[in-house]
């Protein structure tokens, strides 16, 4: 099972406005454990953060001014993620963005290079409803060291979204060591019952006493109607 958690940071909230992805980053994860394979490219979008945006990330266009243009990245992004599952954390933002860039140079939209998007923030709300799902307090609640995470940036919130869902789907690791295990046949799991020796403790006379006591008892309170007493006609304790 590959996975990719994929982070982007923009230049504003609305592609639609001309806004456009400044970094993006992928990490790989293959069968619940992390590869060391990433994927990460700051982006020069040929325009100014708006102000909000860059006191999030704090990528200047100075900065960005003499990195590649999505276009230059496209094909390895989309080689990297190829046929994997993909999960972002307030997926609609993110893919909208990346399939805004793809259709500028008449790509397909990301659903056609993937085999599909899962949103973690819809997990996170079915898990705790009613509670802030954010980034950060998801690290808070899982114990997930985030103090390096001073700004946003699409690397290191990709690695941390990985370590958030773990935690969130911690249950899914027992399941997957019991599908990962060789099953025994019916044969090696049988038992010859017949090689079993019934072992039975014979009563001490201290249990057979305690055993009539109680008889009596249930004798006198159901006025002579015990069935025990009735089918041990020795009062013994035994039938």
């Amino acid at each position: 099972m590959r996975q990719i958690f994929l982070d982007t940071e923009t230049t504003g909230l609305e592609p639609a406005l001309g806004h456009r992805i400044v970094e993006i980053a992928a990490v790989e994860m293959y069968n619940r454990r992390l590869t060391g394979r990433h994927f990460h490219h700051y982006l020069n979008p040929g325009r100014d953060s708006d102000e909000g945006a860059l006191q999030v990330h704090g990528l200047t266009r100075a900065f960005l001014s003499d990195k590649p243009k999505f276009q230059g990245i496209c094909e390895t992004f989309l080689a990297f993620i190829g046929d994997a599952e993909i999960l972002i954390h307030n997926a609609p933002f993110d893919v909208g963005f990346i399939d805004h860039e793809l259709n500028l140079i008449n790509f397909q939209p990301l659903s056609h290079y993937c085999a599909e998007v899962s949103d973690t923030l819809v997990l996170a709300k079915e898990l705790h409803p009613g509670k802030r799902n954010n980034l950060d307090a998801l690290c808070e609640r899982y114990q997930i060291d985030n103090a390096r995470r001073t700004l946003h940036g699409a690397l290191l919130d990709a690695e941390l979204l990985a370590e958030v869902y773990l935690a969130m789907t911690r249950g899914q690791e027992s399941l997957l060591l019991e599908l990962d295990a060789s099953p025994q046949s019916a044969a090696d799991m049988a038992i010859d019952l017949q090689k079993l020796t019934l072992v039975v403790p014979p009563a001490s006379d201290q249990e057979l006493e305690s055993h009539q006591q109680l008889l009596e008892r249930i004798k006198s309170e159901s006025r002579d109607n015990c069935l025990w007493a009735h089918s041990d006609p020795a009062g013994t304790g035994r039938e």
